[in-house]
């Protein structure tokens, strides 16, 4: 009887979402993971914390003054302490969020959007297409993701822009090649070849057909790159070739902490923290998403 109950209760969940739509049941199974949403309001506090850090941070983050170098976490006025030239670590840790944000998030969407592409039509043309743009990928995974990127940077020379070009450059192989297999193993179901049998042309196919099917995953894998996207450029500006001094950015204050983590550790640790909590936060959030998006789960 209750096996009976449970199937009648499953059949009409499963109806009742087939009913609201696709996105909308993702989003009510998201809004149901309790982590998910935890994660979600981290890091919607902290990119609101770095959109109006201009208005709410209490000090010029590039202003310090020597006499009050080093200070405590708790020091009036200074609640979160002093870095080693006298500046608020509060409003340079607000401000620093701005550029930690900006370059974890940034890299990845553009290697979402040209490793998609790459791998649509390395995955519906196959043949000579997947040859030439697959083997030129593989010829990135030759290098370790943290050893490429510093050998880009290196070439480069330090900078912002150079940083976000070496980290796109490390992402669009991995986003492509996942972007290439669901392709491959969309492009000759059914549908498609009705598509084609109807005299649609190829692109009409890919952006009408294929494109919707492939997003989701893409998307999902490239949600998971953030986090550590982040942790690649913090060290980038850790070893002078990311954002140049006096930009607030996590990863170049712990370089320039490094030398005063004896003196005051709590301080020298607090952006990497910073770091940690944020990464933590978009691996756990990509997580829950996948987990929302699987239907059949």
């Amino acid at each position: 009887m209750m096996s009976t109950q449970a199937k009648s209760f499953a059949l009409a969940a499963e109806t009742a979402a087939i009913s609201r739509g696709y996105w909308s049941t993702v989003w009510m199974r998201l809004k149901r993971d309790k982590v998910s949403v935890f994660c979600a309001s981290i890091l919607l506090v902290l990119v609101m914390i770095a959109l109006f850090a201009p208005w709410i941070a209490p000090y010029d983050p590039s202003q310090g003054t020597m006499m009050k170098r080093l200070s405590a976490i708790g020091t009036p006025g200074h609640w979160l302490g002093t870095d080693e030239l006298g500046r608020d670590m509060l409003s340079r840790l607000m401000y620093g969020g701005q550029m930690s944000l900006l370059m974890g998030l940034l890299p990845v969407f553009i290697a979402f959007v040209i490793g998609t592409a790459l791998g649509l039509l390395a995955g519906f043309f196959g043949g000579w297409v997947n040859t030439l743009i697959m083997r030129t990928t593989d010829v990135f995974f030759a290098f370790p993701a943290v050893l490429l990127a510093i050998a880009i940077s290196g070439a480069l020379g330090a900078g912002f822009i150079n940083a976000i070009l070496s980290l796109t450059l490390v992402f669009i192989p991995p986003i492509a090649r996942v972007a290439e297999s669901v392709t491959t193993s969309v492009r000759n179901l059914d549908f498609v070849d009705a598509a084609r049998a109807s005299g649609a042309r190829s692109l009409t196919i890919i952006r009408v057909h294929i494109l919707g099917n492939v997003l989701g995953p893409v998307f999902i894998y490239s949600t998971s790159l953030v986090s550590v996207c982040m942790i690649l450029a913090a060290g980038l500006s850790f070893l002078g070739l990311g954002v140049k001094p006096p930009v607030a950015e996590w990863g170049l204050m712990l370089n320039t902490l490094r030398q005063s983590i004896y003196i005051q550790p709590w301080i020298s640790v607090l952006p990497g923290l910073m770091i940690f909590i944020t990464s933590l936060c978009f691996n756990l959030l990509s997580d829950g998403l996948r987990g929302a998006m699987d239907i059949k789960r």
